[in-house]
């Protein structure tokens, strides 16, 4: 039997491999705070000749849209240049990029719900890459070829998919 008192749980808007679940996307200020589910990541959909760059993240075997963490004291949007230039070797002035809004994504079998940024940019030009530890490749997608080694990140194709409107 069910408590009539308890709001049933939506259903995601997306899942991905290793259980992320993409809970919600809103448009808000890119200043908002959520107590809740803190904003403790930033997404970038960064464009370039109509293609969207992916990054190979080696410990996930998975592609993705470059992004990570936010350090103590640093901006969302300040996160964004940095892990775009970490990451890629990509460089973008940050008035260049355009807010979106905020995920709410679970985590992981625990669940972990946390708030992520998404910003959007053109480059104009690509610099050249180098792998790191975290990143063994790139790869400028048109959204629909399969890539080499490794699944995609379904839950960051809808994140593109929800920056295109």
């Amino acid at each position: 039997m069910t408590d009539p008192t308890t709001e049933p749980t939506p259903a995601p808007l997306a899942t991905g491999p290793r259980g992320m679940r993409l809970l919600s996307f809103h448009r808000a200020d890119e200043d908002a705070d959520f107590p809740e589910a803190p904003v403790r990541y930033v997404l970038l959909v960064v464009r370039h000749a109509g293609r969207v760059l992916m990054v190979h993240v080696r410990d996930r075997a998975c592609w993705e849209l470059p992004g990570g963490g936010i350090e103590e004291g640093e901006t969302p949007r300040r996160a964004a240049v940095r892990e775009l230039r970490e990451e890629t070797g990509q460089v973008v002035d940050p008035a260049a990029l355009r807010f979106v809004g905020f995920t709410r994504t679970a985590l992981g079998p625990k669940q972990r719900v946390l708030s992520g940024a998404v910003f959007t940019g053109e480059l104009t030009e690509v610099l050249p890459f180098t792998p790191t530890e975290e990143i063994s490749a790139l790869h400028w997608r048109t959204g629909d070829e399969p890539l080499p080694y490794g699944e995609v990140q379904t839950v960051d194709e809808y994140v593109v998919g929800l920056c295109e409107g």
